[in-house]
């Protein structure tokens, strides 16, 4: 449980590393547009989040846990990984040689 949570605030800290050596600034929670829905207490962000780190504890290499979390921020949590479905998850896939 913890090692979940470290690789996932390891995930968003370098995430917004990488948000801050390309020269943008990282967004405020107001410019996310629809992150959270009051009505069922779902964050669609953490979610999306959520989804990308257990990916990369499953897959360990074989899967892109950065970029899938960048992707997280930059589409708002509309397409939330499942690691079950190799549709959601294929472009964070990669082939070790």
């Amino acid at each position: 449980m913890c090692t979940h949570k470290i690789l996932m605030m390891l995930c968003m800290a370098m995430t917004i590393a990488c948000l801050l050596q390309t020269g943008d600034t990282y967004p405020s929670i107001g410019h996310y547009g629809k992150r959270f829905d009051p009505m069922s207490g779902i964050d669609f962000i953490q979610i999306c989040l959520n989804n990308c780190a257990q990916c990369k504890k499953m897959f360990g290499d074989y899967f892109q846990g950065q970029t899938c979390a960048e992707s997280c921020l930059k589409f708002k949590g509309k397409a939330i990984p499942d690691c079950e479905d190799i549709g959601s998850i294929a472009p964070f896939l990669n082939a070790l040689e």
